[in-house]
């Protein structure tokens, strides 16, 4: 079975936008993980910031967590609408 792949699951336009809002979501969550451990970097350099910046890597490790629990849940919509014969033969067929 080949999920997390974009082309199989064009068949409707509320196909496109789902996977459109999830692509968001994870570029999102991704952008707000990045900052938040630049950001807990920087507070690092200060004792007085040592724990503020401590927090700062937590939530951006929760964001990073997210991200393939948003994939999972993305992939799990699509495998809801497929019978598995279409998913086993996406799967031999290799697409």
């Amino acid at each position: 079975m080949t999920l997390f792949k974009p082309s199989r699951r064009r068949r409707y336009v509320s196909d496109t936008q789902y996977y459109a809002w999830f692509e968001l979501a994870y570029t999102t969550v991704d952008v707000c993980a990045a900052l938040l451990f630049v950001v807990g970097s920087v507070m690092f350099f200060s004792e007085n910031w040592q724990t503020a910046g401590t927090w700062c890597f937590l939530i951006g490790s929760i964001c990073f967590a997210l991200k393939p629990t948003l994939r999972i849940i993305r992939e799990l919509r699509y495998v809801e609408e497929d019978d598995y014969e279409d998913l086993a033969k996406r799967y031999e067929d290799g697409s």
